[in-house]
């Protein structure tokens, strides 16, 4: 004899105000978080659900749309509170959008276009040879990053606040024009130990690069498509992925030795500030994914460091 199905009885408060926005009855005991905001958007088209923040409490954590109703802590007349999460973007239209901009910003600077410099260097070009390798470096980091983006990211969440986008453009295309300006500049001078140091600073750059994408296919490997699993990442055959044993986010390792590399090669001050600047937004990003791989795995490796083996 089949038991009869409990349906629940769902209200929506606005988390701030306390309002009742939405009443449904009639929910099977099945349903998923995701699938409640879908029902709440019904009543409410201005809220798509990306838009929503469906929570216990009105000042708690937002759940998981992949949340059942019944595994949740409520009574069979459950209610939620609701924040708007404001306008939406997807994760990959602001990774094309700020990575565009920097390569073609930084290539208006090296063919000197009008406006720029003075008027006698309009569309000259510099005569030394690292000016030049400079641009194919910079070049090749911002063309590898849109097609990761493309072809190997996957991403855990489809989207982010709109205004990250004006936040993340304007320090990624102004830092891109800094240092462009000044590699450009007509009266830039080579580094001071001249070939050696560009050979050697190429050699960094062009190995960090590498292991930087060695870690993002490693890592999109770990993810099967369309799922949201999450998994320790350990080392794997390519030789580039055993850094992994002394650190939690070596992708982040990779980008910073890229960054030093070609603050070596062009040894010019805005990349120097610019690895500082971007070394220290990976850390606080590298603890924090360090922190939630301890929270999420008991067995998970010791050894490991957030960003720099056995320092940080």
């Amino acid at each position: 004899f089949s038991k009869a199905v409990v349906f629940f009885e769902v209200e929506i408060l606005d988390a701030k105000t306390k309002d009742k926005l939405c009443f449904l009855d009639k929910v099977e005991p099945n349903a998923t978080i995701g699938e409640i905001k879908s029902m709440f958007h019904k009543s409410h088209p201005q809220f798509y659900p990306a838009r929503q923040s469906i929570r216990l409490d009105p000042k708690g954590k937002s759940l998981k749309d992949e949340d059942v109703l019944q595994h949740l802590p409520v009574g069979t007349t459950a209610t939620f509170y609701f924040r708007d999460l404001g306008a939406q973007i997807s994760w990959v239209t602001v990774f094309l959008t700020e990575y565009t901009g920097p390569l073609v910003i930084y290539l208006l600077f090296y063919f000197r276009v009008p406006f720029i410099y003075a008027p006698k260097y309009d569309f000259t070009t510099s005569k030394h040879w690292v000016v030049h390798l400079a641009c194919m470096c910079h070049s090749f980091h911002y063309v590898k990053r849109l097609l990761e983006t493309l072809f190997v990211h996957r991403f855990s969440h489809g989207t982010m606040p709109l205004r990250n986008i004006f936040k993340n453009c304007s320090y990624y295309w102004g830092f891109a024009a800094w240092m462009a300006y000044y590699i450009n500049h007509p009266l830039y001078t080579p580094p001071i130990y001249g070939e050696q140091q560009i050979r050697l600073a190429l050699i960094v750059f062009l190995f960090c690069q590498i292991g930087n994408l060695s870690i993002h296919i490693a890592l999109r490997n770990l993810r099967p498509p369309g799922s949201k699993t999450r998994k320790i990442p350990y080392p794997t055959k390519n030789p580039f992925t055993w850094i992994f044993v002394l650190v939690s986010c070596p992708n982040y390792t990779y980008e910073l030795g890229s960054w030093l590399g070609f603050t070596l090669m062009t040894q010019c001050l805005p990349v120097a500030f610019f690895t500082l600047v971007g070394f220290i937004q990976m850390t606080v990003w590298a603890k924090g994914k360090h922190r939630s791989y301890l929270k999420e795995f008991r067995d998970y490796p010791p050894l490991r460091s957030p960003i720099l083996p056995f320092v940080l």
